[in-house]
C-alpha cells in the first residue's frame, strides 16, 4: 500500500484520480481512506461519497463540476465501484469524465474476486484500470504477508508508545492473522489494556481475539497427538467463550474430512502437496487419478456418510474419460 508521504507527493502534483483495487476489501478501504484523508487535509469541505457498485454518471458530473466556496478542488469519492456494472456506453462516459476533470480530484475502489491467485479483472476493470493509470495513479493492493503484518503490528504500537515483545507479538499475530482487518484493533485493545506500556502473555491470553477455525485445528492436533486432556480444555474454553457447538462441529468436520482425503491421496504415494494442488481442499472433487478406483470408493463413501452439505465436496468423484 502507498505510503502517506507518497501519497502527499502525488496530491502536492495534482494528481486527479486515484484507483485502489484488491481482493481483500479492508485494504480497499483502508487506502481510499488514507488517500481521502491527506486530500481534504487542506480543506473545510468533506469529500463527497458516491456509494454504490455503480453510481449514476450524473451524480459524478455533478460532483465533479461543483465548484468549491474555499478555492481548494472537490474530492468526490467511489469506495465501491464495479467496472462490470457498468454498460459499455456508460464505462466509456466515466472514463470520459475523469479525463476532463478541471476542479475535482476522484478517489475510486474496487474489490475484485481471486482466480488462480489472480484478480479476475473482466474487459471493464481493465479499461478502467488503464484509463485510470493513464490520468493518475493507480495500485493494487496485495494481501500483507506474515512478516509485513508483524511489523505492521510493531509499528502501531509503537505509535502508542507501548512495546510488545516477541513472544506477545506472535500470540498477538496469530490471533488475527486469519482476519487481518481485525490486526489494528487488536493492538489497540492490547494496548489500552497494558497502560501503554508493556503488552505481557497473559494480558494477550486474556483479551486476545479467538480464531474459531484456529483454536479447533489446535484441539485435532491435540486429538491425534492422543493429548485427551488438553483438547477437553481447549473444548471447554470454547464454549465458555460462548462459541456454538454447532459452529464448533462443523469446523471438526471440515478438518477431519480434508484429513482422511490428504490421507487416501498418501495410500497412493501422493504427497500433501500433490494432493493439495489437485483438490485445493476446499469445496472441489478430488480427481479419480489421485485416488485411483480404491480410492474413489472410499472418498465417496466417506463422503456419504457425512450429513448433508458438510464434506462440501459436491458430487462424488468421476472416472476421466481420458488422460
Amino acid at each position: 500500500m502507498a505510503t502517506e508521504a507518497k501519497l502527499r507527493q502525488l496530491a502536492d502534483k495534482g494528481c486527479p484520480v486515484y484507483y485502489f483495487y484488491s481482493s481483500e476489501r479492508y485494504l480497499v478501504r483502508q487506502a481510499v481512506a488514507a488517500a481521502t484523508r491527506i486530500l481534504t487535509a487542506d480543506s473545510d469541505e468533506d469529500a463527497t461519497v458516491l456509494d454504490g457498485a455503480a453510481p449514476e454518471i450524473e451524480q459524478l458530473i455533478m460532483a465533479a463540476g461543483t465548484i468549491s466556496f474555499f478555492g481548494t478542488r472537490r474530492v468526490v469519492v467511489l469506495p465501491e465501484i464495479d467496472p462490470a456494472a457498468y454498460s459499455d456506453k456508460d464505462l466509456e462516459e466515466l472514463n470520459s469524465t475523469l479525463s476532463s476533470l478541471e476542479n475535482a480530484v476522484v478517489v475510486l475502489g474496487s474489490v475484485f474476486e481471486l482466480e488462480r491467485s489472480k484478480l479476475k479483472t473482466g474487459k471493464r476493470a481493465q479499461k478502467l484500470i488503464a484509463q485510470c493509470k493513464a490520468l493518475g495513479y493507480t495500485e493494487e493492493l496485495a494481501k500483507p504477508k506474515p512478516f509485513e503484518l508483524k511489523m505492521m503490528m510493531i509499528d502501531r504500537a509503537k505509535e502508542q508508545g507501548t512495546t510488545c515483545r516477541t513472544a506477545q507479538q506472535r500470540r498477538c499475530w496469530s490471533a488475527a492473522v486469519r482476519i487481518p482487518f481485525l490486526l489494528e484493533n487488536e493492538v489497540d485493545k492490547l494496548c489500552a489494556l497494558s497502560g501503554y506500556q508493556t503488552v505481557t502473555a497473559a494480558m494477550v491470553a486474556e483479551m486476545g481475539t479467538v480464531s474459531l477455525e484456529a483454536d479447533v485445528f489446535e484441539m485435532i492436533r491435540m486429538i491425534t497427538a492422543k493429548n485427551a486432556t488438553g483438547a477437553c480444555k481447549k473444548m471447554q474454553t470454547l464454549l465458555r467463550l460462548q462459541q456454538e457447538p454447532i459452529a464448533i462441529t462443523a469446523a471438526m468436520i471440515g478438518s477431519y474430512v480434508d484429513l482422511y482425503r490428504v490421507k487416501l491421496g498418501a495410500a497412493k504415494r501422493k504427497n500433501y502437496s500433490t494432493v493439495f494442488k489437485d483438490f485445493w481442499l476446499q469445496g472441489q472433487r478430488l480427481p479419480a487419478q489421485v485416488l485411483g478406483r480404491d480410492g474413489v470408493a472410499l472418498y465417496a463413501g466417506a463422503d456419504r456418510s457425512l450429513p448433508a452439505g458438510a464434506s462440501g465436496a459436491g458430487p462424488e468423484p468421476e472416472e476421466p474419460a481420458h488422460r
